[in-house]
């Protein structure tokens, strides 16, 4: 029988310390939200190794530390509204519940959604939502967003989701480079200029319909 609680621990400690994860709101949430509570049953055992776990349908659940790493550069805040993009079973959408205000998760596969709403609502999570859509369009519905965080890798960001940014916003993504590589990436918008910054090196599966493209990025 798998000890989930001291895995956990041990996942804080030598994944998130150990890599410039320090803040405390944020080491808070992967303490208090059971990453094997958003996985399918076959994965729980492995729910804390240090990597991306495929859930089918070429989808994934973010590696913890990179996804602490960009929680940690948005800063959300206990006010903001917070949108993640390919929530798929809503490990992410679960972690920024602890911190900000409401969360939006937005995912195209309705049956993740589902699932995601379920496990959300069973953990007493009631300033979560996961909803349906095209990602690459966010969801307007909510907007504007203090804070929008992209789980997984992507070409480009898309002009629709970055004009969902509220003034003084934080947008947090891993941007593929013209030659693959992944780099964790902070943009902030003030009035109508967004200005960017490349945090970290980062590799982590590209999330469905972002793939890179030749041509203008944002």
């Amino acid at each position: 029988m798998i000890d989930f609680t001291a895995a956990r621990a041990n996942m804080v400690e030598s994944q998130l310390r150990t890599n410039k994860v320090t803040d405390q709101q944020v080491i808070a949430g992967f303490e208090s939200i059971p990453r094997e509570a958003f996985l399918p049953d076959t994965l729980r055992g492995v729910a804390y190794v240090d990597e991306d776990l495929a859930i089918g349908g070429g989808r994934h659940v973010m590696e913890p530390m990179i996804l602490a790493r960009l929680i940690q550069a948005a800063a959300p805040g206990t006010n903001d509204m917070v949108l993640e993009i390919g929530s798929a079973l809503g490990y992410g959408t679960a972690i920024l519940a602890q911190i900000a205000a409401t969360v939006v998760g937005l995912d195209s596969d309705q049956e993740l959604v589902a699932t995601a709403n379920e496990t959300l609502n069973g953990m007493g999570i009631d300033n979560a939502v996961a909803v349906s859509g095209d990602m690459t369009q966010g969801y307007a519905k909510q907007a504007p967003y203090d804070v929008i965080l992209f789980s997984g890798s992507i070409g480009e960001v898309p002009e629709a989701v970055a004009a969902q940014l509220a003034d003084g916003g934080r947008l947090v993504a891993v941007i593929q480079d013209e030659t693959g590589l992944g780099r964790a990436t902070l943009m902030l918008r003030n009035g109508e200029t967004i200005s960017q910054r490349r945090l970290f090196d980062a590799s982590t599966p590209v999330l469905n319909g972002f793939e890179r493209v030749s041509g203008f990025v944002f």
